[in-house]
């Protein structure tokens, strides 16, 4: 069944890849995230990511964007998970992509994750301060979201488990605007095994500048593998994405 939910994804994206959009901005643009993961346990607390994104301007079509990045963890315990991370961000113009990226990024950051589990809901608080270099020049910026989980066919979101996740998240700058961006996501998840996990659904960011404000939807596909430590105590961990 995975293998050949996998193909068909798959499919789509290569034939997706071919069509063009003649709209100079479309309206609505499309997220691939691919990840895995290495989660902390009682008895291994250093944990690990690796992360990989893409992003273009029209629905599968207008490349502008990529990410890579990764992080260590640390679980103070089975709620608390403390993380250092560091990636690289490169933005392109569409309409041009040979002339190479017209922003580079450089990015390193200190996070700390509080889960709540409440019976059937689960909820993530992530804190996030961040240290970027954008085009050479320096910022800070600080994050916060909130990221609820619904299990809809257990009430734990373990194998052959359908769930809904949403989230808001705020970014925060001590320079102005002070309120820089706003992000909301709405998706429907799926976890295979205790390894795969795949998400499909909808993503708003809102920028806001000093001049205006702008925003775009975009789709949001997701593919997660999580490795599995031998001799790790089982417990529920929530599919949450890592940007």
């Amino acid at each position: 069944m995975f293998k050949l939910s996998l193909r068909a994804a798959l499919l789509v994206l290569l034939f997706s890849s071919f069509l063009k959009v003649n709209a100079q901005d479309s309206k609505l643009g499309t997220w691939g995230i691919a990840t895995v993961v290495m989660p902390g346990d009682s008895v291994h607390r250093w944990g690990g990511y690796t992360e990989f994104q893409t992003r273009t301007n029209g629905p599968f079509s207008q490349f502008q964007y990529y990410e890579a990045k990764a992080g260590i963890s640390y679980d103070l315990d089975k709620n608390f998970i403390a993380l250092l991370g560091t990636g690289t961000y490169h933005t392109y113009d569409y309409r041009n992509v040979s002339a190479g990226p017209n922003t580079n990024e450089f990015r390193l950051w200190e996070q700390m994750t509080v889960n709540q589990y409440l019976d059937r809901l689960k909820f993530e608080h992530r804190y996030r301060v961040e240290q970027r270099w954008v085009n050479g020049n320096y910022r800070n910026r600080f994050r916060y979201r909130v990221n609820m989980f619904i299990p809809l066919n257990n009430k734990k979101i373990v194998e052959k488990t359908w769930f809904l996740s949403v989230f808001d998240e705020i970014f925060l700058n001590n320079k102005r605007p002070n309120f820089e961006r706003n992000r909301v996501s709405a998706a429907l998840g799926y976890q295979f095994d205790k390894k795969w996990i795949a998400q499909a659904g909808w993503i708003r960011q809102t920028n806001f500048t000093e001049a205006n404000t702008s925003g775009k939807n975009n789709i949001m596909l997701m593919l997660m593998y999580r490795i599995n430590r031998k001799g790790s105590a089982p417990r529920e961990q929530v599919p949450t994405t890592s940007d």
